[in-house]
């Protein structure tokens, strides 16, 4: 079997070597002309760090990120509203990993070229448009070369051509009125040296965590500063990689310093500074036709909350291979990979829709919005609880559900 991949993101990358994993033929094709390790940090929580773990990375991803050790809601005076270990400490099997999306990236990208071969790992090359006949599918992209396989992976992200071929009226992203601002600062420790700390409410958050170390002792943070606006404001295309300005949000934060972190201060450091709206896209009814099916994405784009877009298509990635490995054809394999996926990360959306674990910080919020001098009266830890765990198994995470699962390593012959 030989199959085609559309998309050199995190998700492409990791669908390339969970089938090269798997015995199956894959060829990789990017649309940018070169890969470079642009981008913020972003989180990897347990579930994801065993599928990239399985595949041989595990060393790479602990030699990359930080191994995460504590997350952390506050309100915006800094006063701790939840705070609970992460990955080997909350008894995880796997590590959770804050990581600088641009190096992981290259990570994935290194070693599928040196797995796969040069020659089925190719840059510039834009998908144009799609062609199933028989049992095979064809790509065509904008330089006018094509490309033949059995089956055809589109990993081409929020704005997927093969999506678009797809659902051709369904427009662009959603944006859901909030607008984040990232970069990343070298600053002191903070809290364990190894927390993610979520501070604020719906309307005005930040949240940060390191991603690298200094021999001095200093962290890379990565930050996001985030403020909702009205649902008519204007906004550009979405874009990882367009300038912000810090005048435009530092005066929300001015007066955010903890006894644990000067917000102020580490959005200053910054050398760069990003602009985002928040987007994602609505649920899809099907991802499949015939011998074409998204991941990633380009199948599930959703927000950033609760860290969750990268982790879910590395799943997508590694149980796509499985099916295709495992069932007796390709239809058959990516119906089988839908049928749990798409519910899986549908809910996901949903969740992220209503902001996920974080609104715990919007119930603390809405009932003691100048603080509190005791957490209890305010929310009840069982509800607090409720509200984090409940996250957890709608994303897969949970520490029991995950370590208890089979593995989605394709089965050896003994």
């Amino acid at each position: 079997m030989r199959a085609i991949i559309i998309g050199g993101g995190i998700g492409g990358l990791t669908a390339a070597l969970a089938l090269h994993a798997a015995g199956i033929e894959a060829h990789l094709f990017e649309s940018a002309a070169e890969v470079r390790p642009l981008g913020v940090g972003i989180n990897l929580q347990p579930h994801a760090v065993r599928e990239l773990t399985e595949l041989g990375l595990g060393e790479a991803l602990a030699a990359t990120g930080i191994a995460t050790r504590e997350f952390r809601y506050a309100n915006r005076f800094g006063q701790t509203i939840w705070a609970e270990p992460r990955g080997l400490a909350a008894g995880y099997r796997w590590p959770q990993y804050s990581i600088h999306r641009g190096r992981l990236q290259m990570l994935l990208w290194e070693a599928t070229r040196a797995r796969l071969g040069a020659e089925r790992v190719q840059a510039g090359r834009r998908l144009t448009g799609f062609e199933q006949e028989g049992a095979g599918v064809t790509a065509r992209f904008a330089d006018g070369g094509t490309a033949r396989g059995e089956v055809l992976i589109a990993a081409d992200g929020i704005h997927s051509a093969v999506r678009a071929a797809f659902f051709p009226a369904e427009g662009p992203p959603k944006w859901n009125g909030a607008l984040l601002w990232r970069a990343v600062s070298w600053a002191p420790p903070f809290l364990t040296g190894a927390s993610m700390v979520q501070a604020g409410h719906r309307d005005t958050k930040f949240v940060c965590y390191p991603i690298g170390a200094a021999p001095d002792g200093r962290l890379l943070v990565n930050w996001i500063a985030e403020r909702r606006f009205p649902a008519d404001t204007p906004w550009a295309r979405e874009d990882w990689n367009r300038p912000g300005k810090v005048e435009d949000f530092l005066p929300i934060f001015a007066d955010w310093r903890f006894d644990w972190l000067d917000v102020p201060g580490l959005i200053r450091a910054a050398e760069a500074v990003y602009e985002f709206p928040m987007v994602d896209r609505d649920p899809l009814p099907w991802w499949t036709q015939g011998r074409v099916t998204l991941l990633g994405d380009a199948a599930h784009p959703m927000y950033p909350i609760g860290s969750n877009g990268a982790s879910q298509a590395i799943l997508d990635a590694r149980f796509l291979a499985l099916q295709l490995a495992t069932h007796p054809d390709i239809p058959a394999a990516l119906a089988a990979y839908e049928a749990l996926r798409r519910p899986a990360t549908a809910a996901v959306v949903e969740a992220n829709r209503g902001d996920g674990p974080d609104r715990v910080m919007d119930l603390v919020h809405a009932r003691a919005p100048e603080g509190f001098t005791d957490l209890d009266a305010v929310v009840p830890r069982a509800e607090l609880e409720a509200t984090v765990m409940g996250y957890k198994r709608i994303a897969g995470f949970d520490p029991e559900t995950l370590n208890r699962r089979e593995s989605w390593s394709v089965p050896r012959p003994a």
